[in-house]
């Protein structure tokens, strides 16, 4: 819930409605209550309102409230309805959306001919694979893009409150178009969903034994196939050009390896799969990492037992030796009594961190230098 007691001051004044009561609406809600912010929640199921205005996101609506911005929470098909009802019934009001698809509510209100002088598409880049209002969470868009779609009808005095509500929240707004958002989701989004639950069906049929081999590469690969089918099948629709075209290039990409590893000793066939990991890790070094750099941590391996406090005492004793902890994954083997912490450290620490936690009786399991 909200703590309000200790409110910051808010770049966003006055009221801010909130239709779509789900995660990320009552994220939002929770966000802006932490700044003192007058929240309206306004939602098509009365028990999902309920929840969220009992969880602290925000107050019921009332007939004399006048809000200076709207933010549009809806799944992705009903969201042009939505921002055209807000923008007719709220005349002095701004209007943006958190939807993840920006070009095709954008035209289709076009189509309709609604005045969208007061509409800013706008898209955070955060979520959990858990939804609904029970799940949200106020710090959920700290550190996060937040993709705003401005054109050339945009007030500057609009794009601003939008930008703020941004800030607000603790994330990075960035101008891009629709089309530029679409483009960019549909490669770092939404194939990734699509590769995630194709990978993860492989599992539903696979042996009993093979499940317990399972380890942290097919855990992270996968992490993300238990969302929720109806909503993907919106956002794939609504995205399916641009997704396409990714998926078609990836199809052609995988047919290669599989190719060359049906005469691995063929010509040519080895470096054609050694050239599709190098690829890969050209890729991934180019994503940002810590504080939006790109960036390329070093592995270290710790053997943790599976006892209360361990965790604590392993990121007190690296905080001693003056080691900061960049990222963290935690992995358990079935029926063992400990588990592995795969910690990122600056290449600079990598040494130091091994020695260290050595001298002190901590079992180091791997490290990028092995």
């Amino acid at each position: 819930m909200s703590d309000t007691t200790n409110a910051r001051a808010s770049r966003v004044s006055g009221t801010v409605r909130i239709v779509g009561a789900g995660l990320l609406g009552a994220s939002i809600g929770h966000a802006l209550r932490s700044h003192d912010v007058d929240v309206v929640l306004s939602d098509a199921s009365p028990s999902q309102l309920r929840l969220a205005i009992d969880y602290g996101a925000g107050r019921a609506a009332r007939d004399d409230d006048a809000p200076n911005l709207i933010v549009v929470a809806v799944p992705p098909d009903v969201t042009a309805d939505v921002i055209q009802a807000e923008l007719e019934a709220h005349p002095d009001a701004v209007v943006t959306d958190v939807a993840s698809v920006k070009l095709e509510p954008y035209q289709e209100l076009r189509r309709r001919g609604v005045d969208l002088t007061r509409y800013i598409g706008s898209h955070p880049l955060a979520g959990r694979e858990r939804g609904g209002a029970i799940s949200a969470r106020a710090d959920l868009f700290i550190g996060r893009p937040w993709v705003v779609c401005r054109d050339e009808e945009t007030r500057a005095a609009d794009l601003a409150l939008v930008e703020a509500l941004a800030l607000d929240l603790g994330a990075t707004p960035l101008e891009m178009t629709p089309e530029e958002h679409d483009r960019s989701v549909a490669l770092t989004s939404h194939v990734p969903q699509v590769v995630a639950s194709l990978l993860a069906a492989r599992l539903a049929d696979a042996d009993a034994d093979a499940l317990q081999l399972a380890g942290q590469g097919v855990r992270d690969t996968t992490r993300i196939a238990a969302s929720a089918p109806e909503l993907w099948v919106q956002i794939l629709s609504a995205n399916a050009a641009p997704v396409v075209e990714v998926l078609d290039a990836l199809a052609s990409d995988l047919r290669a390896v599989s190719d060359a590893l049906r005469e691995p000793d063929a010509p040519g066939a080895r470096r054609a799969v050694a050239d599709a990991i190098r690829q890969g890790n050209e890729g991934v070094e180019r994503l940002p990492g810590k504080h939006g750099q790109n960036r390329r941590f070093e592995q270290l391996i710790v053997m943790v037992d599976d006892t209360p406090g361990q965790l604590g005492r392993l990121f007190g004793e690296l905080g001693e030796l003056g080691v900061n902890v960049e990222d963290l994954r935690l992995e358990h083997s079935p029926g063992a009594q400990f588990g592995l912490a795969d910690i990122s450290v600056a290449p600079a620490a990598l040494r130091g961190a091994i020695e260290g936690l050595e001298a002190r009786g901590w079992r180091i399991a791997g490290n990028t230098n092995d």
